[in-house]
C-alpha cells in the first residue's frame, strides 16, 4: 500500500521539491529522486526508505 503513496505523492510534486530529503537510511540521506528507483524496483533498500518515510508520517 505504501508504495502506492509513494509513486501517487511522487508524481503529483514539482519537480524541484524532488531533491528534497526525504529520509536517512543506514547513514545516507535520500531524495524523492533517490528513493524513487529504489521503491519503484522494490528493493530492500526501497523498502527500508518506505518504512521510514511511513513512520515521519511523509506518505
Amino acid at each position: 500500500m505504501s508504495k502506492e503513496k509513494f509513486l501517487k505523492a511522487y508524481a503529483n510534486l514539482p519537480v524541484p521539491e524532488r531533491s528534497q530529503v526525504i529520509a536517512i537510511v543506514d547513514g545516507k540521506t535520500f531524495s524523492w529522486d533517490a528513493a524513487f528507483p529504489e521503491v519503484s524496483s522494490n528493493t530492500a533498500l526501497g523498502r527500508k526508505i518506505l518504512q521510514k518515510i511511513e513512520a515521519l508520517g511523509i506518505v
